[in-house]
């Protein structure tokens, strides 16, 4: 495995890891319900999951 001969400064470690970041999930709104979700996802409201503003599973109690 090949190894660096000599020793990364830290500067220019900290040039390739300026990118390495947390980002803030980008949040929607639903038109049907009002919910804040994520994008694409599937979500639970008031015993029901809606995706994409339908009902796609009812829970049954």
């Amino acid at each position: 495995m090949p190894n660096p001969k000599h020793k990364h400064s830290k500067s220019r470690t900290a040039k390739r890891r300026t990118h390495h970041k947390a980002e803030v999930p980008t949040v929607a709104i639903c038109p049907t319900t009002g919910e804040a979700h994520l994008y694409h996802r599937a979500y639970w409201h008031e015993g029901k999951m809606y995706y994409k503003g339908k009902v796609v599973i009812e829970k049954a109690i």
